[in-house]
């Protein structure tokens, strides 16, 4: 089999690999720090290039997460909750922990330790389950429910990852669902063509939270470079059957990486670190702070389950 499943311990970390041999594809995923995706590696010029802007060992998580929230699951909420604060049904919570801007950001499950459920391979796909249950651990979020994420490698140096959320609470629960990946192809992001299928901008007050109007901005509805531009917004994405809802490309090694989705991730957060070296490109349930604004908000009944699901596929232009 070209496919394969492995695990392994390295520096005080326990990761699983998932391997696709006949295409030099490997996808290494971090349990313990909330099922993170910590690579993803494709063969480039002879050597394996790593897609994704990672950790570099146990000590930068441990001093990092919490601030850069590099490929986080983002679950219950996505991006900024304002003052970590929101009304359900006529009462009133509070997330207890905060960011130093005083908003609660990126959810709750982005440090906590997953459960490997299963493991698969055969001759078509690489895969591994797993699982966190979470039990009313913050007292603003008093809800019980379990997050399974699913990574599987498929042939075409494709990662699909799902999500499901099943609600275990005795009444429906707010629910927003994302990641929050950095990409990076080699060089700096400023040499990048780069689209995206939007002509929507959520505007954002000075605190990153919508203000309710919708902005047309027409930016990268066509393939542009992304140059000296400073991004930290969130934008509607339109829905393109079996077609990528983001393409970025570097000319200058020629690699090349599609994301796709459906309906159930209507939105895209594009941040551009200072570093320049990566991007961060979030595909979300809802938009920021929708616990309060509502847009894309999921109120999901007791006992049953949601399904979001994305898929990445990177490679090598091929030359004519």
């Amino acid at each position: 089999m070209s496919f394969k499943v492995k695990r392994f311990s390295q520096d005080g970390l326990s990761f699983v690999a998932l391997q696709d041999n006949a295409t030099n594809t490997f996808i290494t995923i971090l349990p313990q720090f909330g099922a993170l995706l910590h690579a993803f590696e494709i063969p480039v010029e002879g050597a394996a290039l790593n897609i994704i802007d990672n950790y570099s060992g146990k000590d930068d998580l441990d001093q990092s997460l919490a601030i850069s929230y590099k490929s986080s699951k983002l679950s219950p909420f996505v991006c900024r909750l304002r003052d970590g604060k929101y009304n359900l049904d006529g009462q009133d919570y509070e997330i207890t922990k905060k960011f130093n801007d005083g908003n609660a950001i990126h959810g709750l499950l982005y440090n906590k330790p997953f459960k490997i459920v299963d493991d698969f391979a055969d001759d078509n796909m690489a895969a591994v389950s797993l699982r966190y249950h979470y039990k009313k651990e913050d007292a603003g979020y008093p809800f019980d429910y379990v997050c399974d994420v699913r990574y599987t490698l498929l042939p075409q140096q494709t990662l699909q990852i799902e999500t499901t959320i099943l609600n275990l609470s005795e009444e429906a629960i707010p629910l927003a669902d994302g990641w929050h990946p950095y990409f990076r192809l080699g060089g700096i992001i400023d040499n990048y063509e780069f689209q995206f299928s939007s002509d929507t901008l959520v505007e954002f007050d000075e605190r990153l939270i919508p203000t309710g109007k919708l902005i047309h901005d027409p930016s990268f509805a066509e393939p542009s470079l992304i140059g000296d531009r400073q991004l930290d917004n969130c934008f509607e994405v339109k829905p393109i059957d079996q077609r990528p809802c983001c393409v970025m490309y570097n000319p200058a090694n020629q690699v090349w990486l599609s994301i796709f989705t459906n309906s159930h991730y209507p939105y895209i957060q594009i941040y551009t670190p200072s570093h320049r070296k990566s991007i961060a490109i979030e595909n979300l349930s809802g938009a920021p702070d929708c616990f309060n604004n509502g847009i894309g908000l999921l109120m999901l009944p007791p006992r049953r389950s949601q399904t979001f699901t994305v898929w990445y596929q990177a490679g090598v232009a091929e030359n004519d």
